[in-house]
């Protein structure tokens, strides 16, 4: 199982910052970085950057909302920051795409979220075929689609979806490389993600998807505190439907309870429980800022690397 970990830069620091992130992960020994596309820089422009000054560790998007990324542009960015990658020898990005919510794609967008499913199927009609240097024609209700891409220098990227209900993992499974969650718990994973996603992708014809896991994590002494928090960190988590939907099918209250928390040996078997259900990526959210905590995961994340 891959491990990973989040830049925080993304959304509040500097370019530099970022590519500060990307080298302390890559000298951690982690396999991969990750960059969340919410309201800071964009996350393709500085995966490309990063890509040039730190060679050696995979790159990904967790998530770049696809509602105001139109799916040609998608993959021409896509694709020229593959480029920038595979110009220092680099591993193919790992383009981590999803909807977003309908709160921010209508309230903050002034675009509409009526039919998501159908939005998405029609997203990666078009940009799948261009990410592989296929010509797309195409015509959709949303989109209509004309002509091809030459990227020279680049090479088709791995796509994982942001996809959390049945309908959109059997897209995803279809259509895509695997998932990329967030607030997701193991018992969900097991008993709905990874199944579904994994019949859809074999019915499909396609390869077993890869599955990334992004929880919150932290080893400490104090699990009350750290449940606590950690509640406070994501609190907007859980004021936005579906994951509170996913928390909910947990059986778990707010993000602090579907935290991987508590002492060595209780976190090791709880990652260990996510690489066993057949989690392949985990994305580990470190929220404590106690340093004796932060090394102490680390510590453990290490028996991954």
């Amino acid at each position: 199982m891959r491990i990973g970990t989040m830049s925080s830069a993304i959304n509040g620091g500097t370019i530099d910052d970022i590519v500060n992130e990307a080298r302390a992960a890559q000298e951690w020994g982690l396999h991969t970085f990750w960059s969340s596309q919410i309201f800071g820089h964009d996350a393709l422009t500085a995966l490309s950057i990063v890509g040039r000054e730190v060679p050696g560790i995979e790159l990904g998007t967790a998530v770049i909302p696809t509602y105001p990324r139109h799916p040609w542009v998608m993959a021409q960015q896509a694709l020229s920051t593959q480029a920038v990658i595979n110009s220092r020898g680099g591993s193919p990005l790992v383009l981590g795409i999803g909807l977003s919510h309908q709160i921010v794609v209508e309230s903050m967008w002034g675009l509409s979220y009526a039919k998501p499913v159908r939005h998405l199927r029609e997203y990666l009609s078009v940009l799948m075929p261009l990410l592989e240097g296929q010509p797309v024609s195409f015509q959709g209700e949303e989109y209509r689609v004309q002509g091809a891409l030459a990227a020279n220098g680049s090479s088709r990227p791995t796509v994982v979806i942001a996809a959390l209900g049945p309908q959109m993992l059997r897209l995803t499974g279809s259509m895509a490389d695997g998932t990329s969650t967030w607030c997701v718990g193991p018992k969900t994973l097991d008993e709905l993600t990874i199944p579904t996603l994994r019949q859809a992708a074999a019915d499909a014809g396609r390869p077993e998807p890869r599955v990334v896991c992004a929880l919150p994590i932290a080893v400490t002494d104090n699990v009350d505190k750290a449940r606590k928090l950690a509640s406070q960190v994501f609190a907007v988590y859980d004021t936005l439907p579906s994951y509170k939907t996913m928390m909910n099918r947990e059986g778990v209250d707010g993000p602090g309870g579907i935290a991987i928390v508590g002492t060595e040996a209780e976190v090791r078997d709880q990652v260990a429980h996510l690489q066993s259900i057949g989690v392949t990526d985990f994305n580990a959210g470190i929220f404590t800022s106690d340093p004796e905590e932060v090394a102490r995961t680390k510590s453990v994340l290490n028996e991954w690397l």
